[in-house]
This record gives C-alpha cells, structure tokens and sequence, in this order.
C-alpha cells in the first residue's frame, strides 16, 4: 500500500471570489504564463505559499486563500519539485480533478511590498526566458 504524498490540509491561492463547495478546475490560463491553458489546477499545504500564488494571480481582485479538498489523484508539482526544490519542500501539488472550496482562509502572512516586487521581477523574467517553460 504506498503511502499519501500528503495529509493537508490544502490550500489555493487566487484572486477569485468563491463560495464553500465550489469547484476549481484545470483549463485555465497560466498566470504566470498566459498563452498557456493549464491541464492542472496547482495548490500546496503551506497557507503562507498560497497566499503567494494569490497576490501574483491574475486579475484585479483581492487576493485570497481556499482550503481546499482534492476530489481525486494528485501528484507533486514538478515546476518546483523537481527543477528547483528536490523532495518537495514547498509541498506543491497539482491535479487533473477538481478542488472542492472548504472555506475562506484569513490565517495567511501577506507579502511585504518590496517582495512582492522581486517576485514580479522574477516572473516577467521567466516569461522572457523560454527556458523558464511549465511542465504542463
């Protein structure tokens, strides 16, 4: 019997407004990428990770975190756990099957403005380097 990757919880970052029971899915365009339509929907166990991924989601909206519970298989994310963070450190997944919304999550440290700068400096860089690609 092999072991879970992870108990959770489970979190995702965004700046969508949702509801308890909503379902996230696949098919939506990067926001890190664009011109790339994701075959996965991506969260992690870390509150503090996905608040990440929500103050550099796409969009005009506030950014906010999910509890989220995965409806089906999910495997590490191998954008970071195998090009930059062997062992998964950052406890990144991604799925090809929904996430159910379980809640609002306030509990999350908000990015200091001069670091949320660097990140964006770091991703445009990215965009511009086509080695930077995403394992889709």
């Amino acid at each position: 019997m092999s072991q879970p990757l992870d108990e959770g919880p489970f979190f995702h970052g965004t700046k969508a407004n949702l509801r308890d029971g909503d379902l996230l899915r696949a098919g939506f365009r990067s926001n890190y990428r664009p011109e790339v339509v994701m075959n996965h929907i991506y969260f992690t166990a870390l509150p503090n990770g996905a608040g990440l991924a929500a103050e550099l989601a796409a969009g005009d909206g506030a950014p906010r975190v999910y509890a989220v519970e995965p409806t089906g298989a999910f495997e590490h994310d191998p954008n970071v756990t195998d090009k930059k963070f062997p062992g998964n450190p950052t406890r990144s997944y991604r799925s090809s099957a929904p996430l159910r919304v379980l809640g609002e999550v306030a509990d999350w440290t908000r990015q200091a403005p001069e670091a949320l700068q660097a990140w964006k400096e770091r991703l445009a860089a990215l965009r511009a380097d086509q080695r930077g690609q995403i394992i889709n």
